[in-house]
């Protein structure tokens, strides 16, 4: 059967065919103009991070030159204060107060710590570098620096991961080298505490100060803010399942959160408890690794990992409650507000000195 209305305005077996051309022009408008807009931010990005960057060797050059020219002074400390004074007076009032003396300073400090320009990193702004010349120890301003370039992250990002003593809460469990390692990617981790924070500081989640919180709660807020939670948990890791069922003959149990970890090729099990730890606790997640190591990994699949989250623990019950070649489970208490910078050097002291006793 011909159609004598031409294909445009044909019936096929009940099918109106201007409408599939309609749709296949409504569909092909929209990934092309979805294409277009890709194009603009993208573009629009790239803009964003060539202005940041000019600002950055802007700094850079500022602070080579008062270098240069506080060289030349008899007296170079002297000179230097007076220098950057005189400096800052004959800027501030004409390009305001991203030139006083203190940005000044600190493009001075900046060159010292970056004297090679080839090395400063595209990726990064003046506000992180900033933040960056303010660590004294070269080992931790490194990392931040690589870390902040493989994870993309934003100022403020940096900032909080500095705040919460990221490095040190590592160094915890890990050799200074080996954590250089990683970011540096010369390797990738390969056991849970390479990845894993203790205490983990969740303070992004907003719940407010309370005596006790009930676990679903929790739980909520965590997948209320899985960004901030990933990014707080460490590399590599993506969200799978929460509430996941299991079925255990006629037994029924729920894993709060599953997750897995694309550099360690495993997935980890995550129970939350708004209680201290207790060796029952530990028993049932080993069971949920137990059984996604039987039922759901693959053979080219590393082993799972557990991870209990918990307001306190006893470190001794938890060691006496797992094998001593325990490699699957792991205990990490966690905080909801950020501590201070004392409260966590202490908290990170007294780990120090719990592990050198045993």
């Amino acid at each position: 059967m011909v159609c004598k209305r031409g294909w445009s305005g044909c019936r096929f077996a009940g099918v109106n065919l201007n409408v599939i051309v309609m749709e296949e022009k409504q569909n092909l408008k929209e990934a092309f103009v979805g294409e277009i807009k890709g194009i603009i931010d993208g573009a629009r990005a790239n803009a964003v991070r060539s202005v940041n960057f000019s600002r950055v060797q802007m700094y850079w050059n500022i602070g080579r030159r008062i270098i240069e020219e506080e060289q030349q002074g008899k007296q170079r400390a002297k000179y230097g204060s007076y220098l950057i004074r005189r400096l800052a007076e004959r800027l501030e009032p004409e390009y305001g107060s991203g030139f006083g003396v203190r940005q000044l300073e600190m493009s001075r400090q900046f060159f010292r710590l970056y004297p090679i320009a080839n090395a400063l990193r595209s990726q990064l702004s003046w506000a992180q570098y900033r933040r960056l010349i303010q660590i004294s120890d070269a080992s931790k301003r490194e990392y931040y620096e690589l870390e902040a370039v493989n994870n993309a992250w934003t100022s403020r990002e940096l900032e909080r991961q500095i705040n919460s003593m990221l490095y040190e809460r590592l160094l915890l469990s890990n050799d200074k080298e080996s954590v250089l390692a990683v970011a540096r990617k010369e390797r990738i981790p390969e056991t849970p505490t390479e990845v894993i924070k203790d205490p983990m500081v969740l303070e992004f989640l907003g719940l407010e100060k309370k005596a006790s919180y009930y676990e679903k709660d929790l739980e909520s807020a965590i997948i209320s803010h899985l960004a901030d939670f990933l990014l707080e948990m460490g590399k590599g890791f993506s969200f799978v399942a929460r509430q996941k069922r299991i079925m255990l003959e006629d037994d029924e149990f729920f894993v709060d959160l599953v997750l897995y970890n694309r550099l360690l090729r495993c997935f980890v099990v995550i129970e939350i408890k708004t209680e201290k730890l207790t060796h029952q606790d530990l028993g049932q997640l080993q069971m949920y690794v137990n059984y996604y190591d039987r039922c759901e990994k693959l053979k080219e699949e590393g082993p799972t990992l557990g991870i209990l989250l918990c307001v306190d623990k006893n470190d001794t019950v938890v060691r006496m409650s797992l094998p001593e070649d325990n490699q699957s489970i792991v205990a990490s208490r966690y905080k909801l507000c950020m501590p201070s910078e004392q409260q966590l050097v202490k908290e990170v002291e007294d780990v120090k000195k719990k592990i050198e006793q045993r």
